[in-house]
């Protein structure tokens, strides 16, 4: 299996993913203060959407690339 046939693989799982979740979560630590023995952290938890375009054509272009000929 070439490295086109793998790139095309990874597109169109990337692509359903992205269509079948439609964004994922992360949290990030944003404040951190120490005061002696006292410890404070604020995290803030990120939304990143993920357009339904983006995730339709991360399949057609992995389409492409695996079915395409030399």
């Amino acid at each position: 299996m070439n490295a086109i046939k793998i790139l095309a693989i990874v597109l169109i799982a990337a692509g359903s993913l992205g269509l079948l979740y439609g964004g994922f979560t992360y949290t990030k630590d944003t404040h951190e203060a120490k005061l002696g023995p006292i410890e404070l952290t604020v995290k803030d938890t990120e939304t990143v959407n993920i357009p339904v375009w983006a995730g339709v054509g991360a399949i057609v272009a992995g389409a492409i690339l695996l079915f395409a000929r030399k």
